[in-house]
């Protein structure tokens, strides 16, 4: 062959190699971050129990021990959207989970960790993926109904998982399989954790889970995130699987009056409070109480009962819930007459520094009787507050966001002395009914509403 033929040949398949490499598309790089470095616990702490967490040939190892409550490995940093990846192997006869979203809070049970959970369930369940809500709701997304979820799972194994949290939307994969699906508003930012469950005397002390290759994304999240075939649980004015169990019910179910009418109507306001995106909000009118659309009650009376409400006040806002109320009596006044977990903008409102003791009138406390804990757990204006009253044999407690700020006997010598110095002493008996509805306050202020649910004990008709 003569050395041009030689040459040329040569020349052509470096130009064929350049153009398919110039063809070629780099393969991009996905920006992860490590939350492991392979060799130290640097950015985690323990929290909870005392089960041991050691590092073995570049992994993070979880063994039990006896008489300890669940222990969990928490990251330094909070996130609130991200997308986490990670690999576990877990002894068979041992429960766990990746917290997420979670947080602990002095005021909180004494600052026990709580918060979304995806389960690593090895047991024949197998609702490895699943959503539980850790020491708050429980259950939000089982797998019973996915069973191509639970087949994923590797028992004796590693195992993957991917976990994406955007705004209020969690999804999780189990090995490359869709698994849980929800969507719930309750938390938006908190610590990851790697949970050693406690265990009984009956189980094997030691038993030990595993993780490694523990990654997260916090960037970009709308290009990396994937859709999810399955059809998602909205927790959003629904029951849980729990409150199901234990007999609550939903007190408003989201989109319609259905059990609600006027305090002094026979149905509900035809303006005042508006439906809108599963809230229900009662409309500024200037401030003044009841002018427009006017408080509004439960169609059925309680007497026994446990309720709770989420509720967002505007800046300077003022409402209330009202319970053992009757619309039959003190006609009269200018808002039904009952006992209230007061509603307050507690910076801007006047009725803050009023009351007959100073601070009855603050948010959350029983109104112009008991000021509520002045180190109540309160959000800030403009966001949700959960508020859970307990009325149960005469005692009743007000809670906020998951802390108890007071209590206090109805009918008692104590109850009655206060109600004597107070503007209800007008009222013969006040608060001592047996049976009442359940009010929300119309005062005048743009004040919003959602999963409203009771459970009752000695429910009547009204």
């Amino acid at each position: 062959m003569k050395k041009s033929t030689l040459f040329n040949s040569a020349f052509l398949l470096v130009c064929v190699s350049l153009l398919f490499s110039c063809s070629e598309k780099p393969k991009e790089t996905i920006p992860w971050v490590n939350l492991f470095d392979g060799s130290t616990l640097n950015g985690w702490h323990q929290k909870g129990g005392n089960a041991n967490y050691t590092i073995e040939k570049g992994t993070i190892v979880g063994s039990t021990v006896y008489n300890t409550a669940n222990s969990f490995l928490t990251t330094d940093k909070m996130y609130d959207d991200f997308i986490l990846e990670l690999d576990y192997k877990v002894d068979s006869t041992m429960n766990s989970g990746i917290q997420i979203r979670s947080n602990s809070f002095p005021y909180y049970r004494d600052g026990r960790v709580h918060g979304y959970q995806v389960e690593i369930d090895p047991s024949p369940r197998a609702w490895s993926g699943g959503i539980y809500d850790e020491s708050r709701r429980g259950w939000l997304n089982t797998l019973d109904k996915n069973p191509e979820a639970q087949k994923a799972f590797k028992q004796n194994d590693w195992n993957h998982y991917r976990i994406e949290a955007i705004g209020d939307t969690i999804k999780t994969w189990v090995n490359g399989v869709p698994a849980a699906h929800l969507i719930d508003e309750k938390t938006k930012s908190g610590f990851i954790c790697l949970q050693v469950h406690s265990i009984k005397p009956d189980k094997k002390e030691g038993t030990e889970i595993v993780w490694k290759n523990i990654k997260i994304l916090t960037d970009s999240l709308s290009k990396y995130s994937k859709k999810s075939p399955i059809e998602p649980i909205v927790t959003k004015n629904k029951l849980t699987i729990d409150e199901k169990k234990k007999g609550w019910k939903l007190l408003w179910d989201g989109e319609t009056t259905k059990g609600w009418r006027g305090a002094k109507l026979e149905t509900f306001p035809e303006s005042g409070w508006v439906i809108e995106n599963g809230i229900l909000s009662v409309l500024a009118s200037g401030g003044a109480e009841s002018t427009a659309g006017g408080d509004i009650v439960t169609s059925e009376s309680y007497g026994d009962f446990e309720l709770t409400v989420d509720f967002k006040v505007n800046e300077g806002g003022n409402s209330g819930i009202k319970y053992y109320v009757d619309t039959n009596l003190n006609k009269g006044a200018g808002s039904s007459i009952g006992l209230e977990y007061q509603i307050l903008d507690d910076d801007l409102h006047p009725d803050a520094k009023l009351g007959n003791h100073e601070g009855s009138r603050t948010v959350s406390s029983l109104y112009d009787l008991i000021q509520a804990d002045i180190n109540k757990p309160i959000h800030p204006v403009g966001e949700w507050n959960t508020a859970y009253i307990n009325s149960k044999n005469n005692h009743v407690e007000h809670w906020l966001n998951g802390s108890k700020v007071l209590e206090y006997e109805r009918k008692s010598d104590d109850f009655k002395v206060l109600v004597s110095e107070s503007k209800y002493a007008k009222w013969p008996n006040f608060g001592e009914l047996k049976h009442g509805q359940i009010l929300l306050q119309d005062h005048g202020d743009l004040v919003s509403f959602k999963n409203i649910k009771i459970r009752p004990i000695n429910k009547t008709k009204d």
